[in-house]
């Protein structure tokens, strides 16, 4: 499955498009309106407003479903869980159509529940071409997301990258930053030492 990248504008998140998927909704509908016919689906890694500023709108324009895991679903109406406030902004106000758990699958990717970042944090992996779409559980710079806002946790975090360490990773398709097509283990291997080097 084919990876495509809408870069993040300005604190913005990434999005993606994998198939009938796009991936987290931060980027402007103007930027994703020429993906609209094929957008189905519209999953949101987590919460932040950086990543589902315009999930309203995009999902409007492309007739998609959203999706959220269960633990991040009140950020989509909740100014704090989502840190709107922080942004500026606020909250899109909608019900997801669709709640997410570990093990679902949506366009034929799978769900990987990986809480640290938020409650709610996933990441999508496509096991045909062992492709990791990370949100901010980790980043190709070898970094991670912050774990100190409402609903972080450093400790799950540790647990996820562990996870996401044990799996087949080629390309790395992150929340924020630029995505690599190969190599994409060594970017999660160096995120995960990171985290234990400098915060125990």
């Amino acid at each position: 499955m084919s990876v495509r990248w809408i870069p993040g504008e300005s604190f913005l998140g990434n999005g993606f498009v994998a198939g009938n998927v796009l991936v987290d909704a931060g980027v402007s509908p103007v930027a994703v309106e020429r993906f609209s016919a094929q957008i189905e689906y519209i999953v949101l890694t987590h919460c932040h407003y950086d990543h589902i500023a315009y999930v309203k709108e995009i999902a409007h324009m492309c007739d998609a479903r959203v999706a959220i895991h269960r633990l991040d679903a009140p950020g989509l109406v909740d100014d704090r869980e989502s840190l709107a406030f922080n942004f500026g902004g606020r909250s899109p106000g909608i019900v997801p159509d669709l709640v997410l758990e570990e093990g679902d699958r949506v366009g034929g990717l799978l769900v990987l529940h990986t809480p640290g970042h938020t409650r709610g944090s996933i990441c999508l992996y496509s096991e045909e071409g062992r492709d990791l779409i990370s949100g901010d559980t980790v980043f190709t710079d070898g970094g991670f997301g912050r774990f100190d806002f409402p609903g972080g946790s450093r400790a799950s975090l540790g647990e996820s990258l562990d996870r996401l360490s044990e799996l087949e990773v080629r390309g790395l398709y992150p929340g924020h930053g630029t995505p690599v097509e190969e190599g994409g283990e060594r970017h999660i291997a160096a995120a995960r030492d990171l985290l234990k080097s400098c915060y125990g």
